[in-house]
């Protein structure tokens, strides 16, 4: 017995070492994750401070913080020409000044969400320190929204500027008095604000200049003085929170609300009339938090200038204006060499131009001396021609290590794929070169008929502007089969490159594969752009109409799309962008406020009257903004 319980004893030993080795091997479990964001425990001096004169402020924690993107999400409003330096040292975010401050004036630093955790990386959203150089802190604040002038989505990276000088100019040269970033849904606020009469403005500032001085960025303008006064957008100075929650009631009303775009102010401010100079209806504002909206849009340019130049192929050489040229055309000429030997060509804008290269002892030349005339404006805004030399270099590929090189078929898209297609369908060839010869006996389409094909009769047109396009015109019709067939060599470019062949069997689709919508329009007021759009923004269908009533859009594929109305003011049937110079707002759009569900086989009828609110819903914003940080 006493030897049994020995035995027990050593097994019960050596199961607690086993069991205690295990244990020594596994990391301890972790506890909960800390969700808890940095306190401020003291700062020097303190936040709201009046007749500050320091040279650095100090904001302390209760954990070690780290700054996260600082020097894109930090900013002082009034805006510094000397940004301040921010840094952390322990628990402590420091700001030191790099220039004195502003007498009597009132400093807010905007810090967003870059104040976060050391550990875990929790933010402390939304913060802002406020000190005034003067014995008050102004208060005020000026509270709004800002879209895009036509999709009407939320712009990313957006500064929203306030300036004290009524003068244009100001916004072109100068810092703006007051500065801020608005959020990702548009909505803007500027806070700590004195009384008085300002402009404000929106900028997408894309040299990080914080003026508008260049009309490559998107620029928004409210057409009014904004009087700020402590009867309007009073807001008490946000001190050392954490995050400001919108309430519950709030976040169902913005989702539930509706978007609209209203005309520009009056005539007198350079606002467009309808053709005819009618008077207009009067629209409401869009019903968006706070008091300004903004549109921000892209002038159109106005200098002239060469943007580039480029030779792709040797033979190819494209020259892309800024503007297509009114006053002077483009010109171009290589030395030593006859204007036989190629030929310019260019696209419908007249933007583009393209030089097409026809000798082979020029276009194998790895370098080109080319002279070009093209309109310039200068610094003084005067435009005249512009001629300079322009070298165009081409590095030709390796050649592969085989005996036999093949030469590169001459490739053709026939705009036409095996299986069904679109009933519509215009049929178009395209070549990356120009075409030459076309040899019509080798090109042949046949509607196939069970095992019978019956040649049916076409025509080839040669597109009048680019030599590299070709239209088909048949008699096709919905529901019948096909057969295409182009045989070797039936194309050849401009160089000799010959095509190989190729058949394409395809059919067209019946009307019943797809839906028609047709709307009717009330309330309509001159001329209307109306334009059906996929989910991603994209105009599939496009009609104009200038009166009320029933407009119809066909062979619609099954699909969910929205409907937006572009205001053609001017007339011209094109959206028409602003313009600062001029106080012109862009022509305004809005949308229908569902989305609109077309079936196969299925019509369907919905009223539109563009008295109402019958815009973009705030909903479908998300369509293009989600994934967004």
């Amino acid at each position: 017995m006493k030897e049994k319980a020995f035995r027990y004893l050593l097994l019960l030993l050596a199961a607690y070492g086993l069991t205690a080795g295990c244990a020594k091997m596994n990391s301890p479990s972790g506890g909960q994750r800390d969700r808890e964001i940095p306190v401020i425990t003291e700062s020097n001096p303190v936040n709201g401070t009046v007749n500050f004169s320091g040279k650095e402020i100090s904001i302390s924690f209760n954990e070690y913080v780290v700054l996260d993107k600082i020097n894109e999400k930090f900013m002082v409003s009034p805006p510094m020409k000397l940004k301040p330096r921010v840094f952390t040292r322990g628990k402590d975010v420091r700001i030191q000044f790099e220039e004195a401050m502003r007498d009597s004036t009132t400093y807010t630093f905007y810090f967003q969400d870059a104040i976060r955790d050391l550990n875990e990386g929790n933010a402390i959203n939304n913060y802002q320190f406020v000190v005034s150089t003067g014995p008050v802190i102004d208060s005020l604040s000026v509270t709004g929204n800002v879209a895009g002038s036509v999709n009407l989505d939320p712009p990313e990276n957006t500064l929203m500027l306030l300036y004290s000088q009524m003068a244009d100019s100001f916004v072109v040269k100068h810092l703006p008095d007051y500065i801020t970033r608005a959020e990702l849904n548009g909505e803007f606020r500027i806070d700590n604000v004195r009384p008085g009469q300002y402009r404000l403005y929106a900028l997408k500032d894309a040299d990080n200049s914080k003026n508008y001085n260049n009309r490559d960025e998107e620029f928004g303008f409210y057409p009014e003085p904004v009087e700020i006064t402590p009867e309007k957008n009073f807001l008490p100075v946000k001190k050392d929170t954490a995050e400001v929650k919108a309430s519950e009631a709030d976040l169902k009303a913005s989702a539930g609300a509706v978007r609209e775009i209203a005309r520009p102010g009056s005539s007198g401010s350079g606002v467009r009339t309808p053709a005819g100079g009618a008077a207009e209806k009067p629209q409401v504002k869009p019903p968006l938090k706070g008091e300004y909206q903004l549109l921000l849009f892209q002038a159109e340019k106005q200098n002239h200038y060469l943007t580039s130049s480029k030779r792709s192929l040797p033979y190819q050489l494209i020259y892309t204006l800024s503007l297509p040229p009114e006053k002077y055309k483009f010109s171009f000429r290589i030395p030593e060499v006859s204007g036989d030997k190629y030929y310019l060509e260019n696209t419908r804008n007249r933007d583009t131009i393209t030089v097409w290269i026809t000798d082979s002892t020029v276009y194998n030349k790895p370098q080109l001396s080319t002279i070009v005339e093209f309109p310039f404006t200068d610094s003084l805004g005067i435009t005249d021609l512009k001629t300079d030399t322009i070298i165009m270099r081409y590095l030709a590929p390796r050649a592969p290590r085989t005996k036999v090189v093949r030469r590169t078929p001459y490739k053709v898209n026939y705009g036409l794929r095996s299986g069904q297609t679109r009933p519509d369908i215009r049929v178009k060839f395209t070549a990356p070169v120009p075409f030459g010869e076309t040899d019509t006996s080798r090109i042949r389409l046949f509607e196939t008929i069970k095992s019978e094909m019956l040649k049916i009769p076409y025509a080839l047109r040669k597109d009048s502007a680019n030599s590299c396009l070709y239209f088909m015109d048949a008699d096709l019709q919905a529901g019948k089969s096909y057969l295409f067939i182009a045989d070797s060599a039936a194309f050849k470019s401009i160089y000799g490159d010959f095509t190989d062949s190729t058949g394409i069997k395809f059919s067209l689709m019946t009307p019943e594969s797809f839906g028609k919508l047709t709307l009717d329009i009330k309330n309509h007021y001159g001329g209307r752009i109306i334009q059906v759009l996929d989910k991603s923004e994209k105009v599939v269908r496009e009609k104009y109409m200038e009166e009320d009533g029933m407009l119809e859009f066909s062979l619609l594929e099954k699909g969910t799309y929205r409907i937006r109305v572009i205001f053609d003011l001017n007339g011209d049937r094109k959206w028409t962008t602003g313009d600062f110079t001029t106080h012109m707002q862009p022509e305004p759009a809005s949308y229908y406020p569902k989305e609109i569900e077309v079936k196969e086989n299925w019509e369907l009828e919905q009223d539109w009257d563009m008295g109402e609110k019958n815009v973009k819903d705030a909903k479908l914003l998300n369509i293009k903004s989600s994934g967004r940080r």
